[in-house]
C-alpha cells in the first residue's frame, strides 16, 4: 500500500494529459485486490464495452473491501458520471489504510 498525495495525483493526471490515470488505476487496482477484491486485468480498460465491466468490478472492489458499504452500483455511477472526483475519493480511502499499515 502506497501513500500518494491527492494533489500530486491530479497534477500528474493533467500534466500527462490523462495517461497517468491508466497507471494510477492499475496501481490502485492491485492495492484493492490485496484486500481480497477480484478486479480483472486492466487490459479491459482499452476494450470499449469491457471497460464498463472493469469499472463496475473496480467500484465493487472499492465498495466491498475499502469502504465496506456494499453500494457497488452507487459507486460505479458516481465514478462513471463524476469521474473527475473518483481519484480523490479512492486515494483518500487508500491513504487511510497506508497510514495505518
Amino acid at each position: 500500500m502506497k501513500y500518494r498525495e491527492i494533489v500530486e495525483v491530479y497534477l500528474l493526471l493533467f500534466a500527462t494529459l490523462g495517461f497517468y490515470s491508466i497507471y494510477w488505476l492499475v496501481q490502485t487496482k492491485d492495492e484493492i485486490n490485496q484486500f481480497g477484491a477480484n478486479i480483472p486485468t486492466a487490459w479491459l480498460l482499452i476494450v470499449p464495452i469491457a471497460n464498463l465491466y472493469w469499472f463496475y468490478r473496480y467500484a465493487e472492489g472499492f465498495s466491498v473491501y475499502i469502504k465496506r458499504d456494499e453500494n457497488a452500483i452507487l459507486w460505479f455511477l458516481l465514478f462513471w458520471f463524476a469521474g473527475i472526483i473518483m481519484p480523490a475519493i479512492v486515494q483518500k480511502e487508500l491513504n487511510e489504510y497506508a497510514i495505518y499499515q
